[in-house]
């Protein structure tokens, strides 16, 4: 898998940790870096989710006014629920 290309940044981190963090050997470039990845997932999806907000509400009201079009075909729980 190819690597991206890196780029120097400054942070501004909690001295005890940092310390603390390059005592025992942690890379924080390396954790830095994935917790920089996650944040940007969490984000992205928050953004989608809100962006549409609108259409999961409006296909949830349709659902409830005309059930689920699956019904007759879903199998498990979730079969029962919209048959009812």
């Amino acid at each position: 898998m190819p690597t991206a290309a890196k780029r120097k940044t400054s942070l501004s981190l909690d001295s005890d940790a940092l310390d603390e963090a390059r005592a025992l050997g942690v890379n924080v470039s390396a954790v830095a870096d994935e917790a920089l990845k996650h944040a940007v997932a969490d984000a992205r999806r928050a953004r989608w989710l809100s962006e549409n907000a609108d259409a999961f509400e409006a296909q949830a009201k349709w659902h409830a006014n005309n059930g689920h079009p699956l019904a007759d075909i879903l199998a498990g729980p979730a079969g029962t629920t919209w048959k009812d």
